[in-house]
């Protein structure tokens, strides 16, 4: 999951927040200085080797120009709180932040992000970015706001001699959910102390839990996702809803993931990538196509044999039905502040860090699906990842989050149901309708249908 080795106390980031408000509010050469907001993930991030690298090389063709580097060190949760509270202010408001794609639409109607459409006009390497990629970058009025750094997809990675071992063949390749749980059944049987199939649920792991679980069910199941984009209107009393909170209850309930406490701390991706699968102990998981960028040489959990290991397979639909497989795709952009004083500057240093050499490395450090037709096409992009064309090739059968303004509290009502059945608190039915009941809290009965 994507996220970081430590977590910041709300305490410290208030006082983060404070320091660097007291900072910018005394600094009087604003125009020639860029604050850059980031995430960093641990002491490898490639995202903070990208933003030294960049400022290195603009700071040096640029005299006079003085860029201050701001990484918070969290998980996606941290990082967006963060983001948030430097916002509210001229004074702390970044000239060049890390912007998730689902945060992207709600962030332009706050006023945050400068519109970049001129700017993109002038700038001939824009070309080069794929059509589909483009789109995670634009808000409601048709408009970019935010230029990708790159995509991803999710599927299931699996351990072969976890597999093997259990006399489960290999390359294993399940056709519905059934066959998910046949295979976690058998592996409990052979390998009673292992982790047989984890999938994340509850509030800890935060988006984590729907783009890496739930929402790998629900959008697999007859009754589809959570957002009627025809009728522009939320989804309530779906049955596949229930079959998927089901599914997760299954998992849990059968001791076939990791215990529920396990579940809901935070940090249980870093247990999963950095002990599980590396010391041959679960038999598989759900994960962002970006996890060989943990694994491969100065990542977070380097682990040289995981090419060998580690197998691929898409996500099934329930039953099998088609399209047969089902994946999720999210992604993060770089965006420029609204209230830049000095916006040429600020989108000049963005262009930098998305240059064909600077972003090629960035999406091979990070185990990125390219966004630039020049990258995807570059050898040395095809050679770096063993599983490039197995985690680009759900792309046909992938879904993206509603970019609506309220997604982020349905977000929280989804995964507070995940947890409500994990833990015992509430069956699959009584969690999907107190979900229901929130979601026409959030955004009004008149938006919401039944189906």
């Amino acid at each position: 999951m994507r996220g970081a080795s430590r977590i910041v106390p709300a305490a410290a980031v208030a006082a983060l927040l404070a320091l660097s408000g007291c900072s910018a509010g005394t600094e009087s050469s604003e125009d020639t200085t860029l604050r850059i907001i980031y995430q960093k993930a641990g002491d490898a991030s490639p995202l903070d080797t990208l933003m030294q690298t960049t400022k290195e090389q603009f700071e040096a063709a640029n005299q006079g120009v003085t860029v201050e580097l701001e990484p918070v060190e969290g998980t996606d949760e941290d990082y967006n709180t963060r983001l948030a509270l430097s916002q509210r202010s001229p004074d702390t408001a970044p000239d060049v932040f890390y912007e998730d794609t689902f945060r992207l639409r709600s962030d332009v109607d706050a006023g945050y992000l400068l519109k970049l459409d001129e700017h993109l006009a002038g700038w001939d390497e824009w070309e080069n970015f794929n059509a589909a990629a483009k789109e995670a970058g634009k808000a409601d009025d048709g408009g970019t706001y935010a230029v990708p750094l790159g995509t991803d997809t999710r599927v299931i990675w699996y351990n072969k001699q976890v597999l093997q071992d259990a006399g489960i063949e290999v390359p294993w390749q399940p056709e519905s959910w059934d066959d998910i749980l046949e295979m976690a059944r058998t592996v409990k049987e052979a390998k009673p102390d292992s982790v047989p199939f984890s999938m994340y649920a509850g509030t800890g792991t935060g988006e984590g839990t729907v783009m890496q679980s739930f929402y790998e069910l629900l959008y697999g199941t007859e009754s589809g996702g959570l957002y009627n984009e025809s009728e522009q209107k939320w989804i309530a009393g779906s049955e596949g809803f229930v079959d998927s909170l089901a599914f997760l209850k299954t998992l849990y309930d059968e001791e076939l993931a990791v215990t529920p406490a396990e579940a809901l701390d935070p940090n249980v991706w870093q247990t999963v990538i950095g002990t599980l699968l590396p010391g041959n102990k679960m038999g598989g998981t759900v994960e962002g196509s970006y996890a060989p960028s943990f694994w491969q040489e100065g990542g977070q959990f380097e682990w040289a044999e995981y090419g060998e290991v580690m197998g691929v397979s898409p996500f099934p639909t329930q039953n099998g039905q088609e399209p047969g497989a089902v994946s999720m795709s999210g992604g993060w952009t770089l965006a420029v502040g609204a209230g830049t004083g000095n916006p040429d500057l600020a989108f000049e240093f963005l262009t930098t860090a998305m240059n064909q050499e600077n972003l090629l490395q960035y999406t091979i450090d990070n185990s990125q699906i390219a966004v630039r037709t020049d990258i995807a096409e570059d050898p040395a992009y095809l050679e770096a990842n063993p599983f490039v064309e197995d985690v680009s090739a759900v792309v046909d059968v992938t879904h993206y989050r509603p970019a609506t303004s309220d997604y982020a509290e349905i977000s929280t009502a989804v995964q507070e149901a995940t947890e409500a059945v994990i833990t015992g608190g509430a069956s699959p039915e009584e969690a999907a309708a107190t979900y229901d009941e929130a979601l026409v809290s959030i955004v009004g009965e008149e938006n919401v249908l039944e189906e």
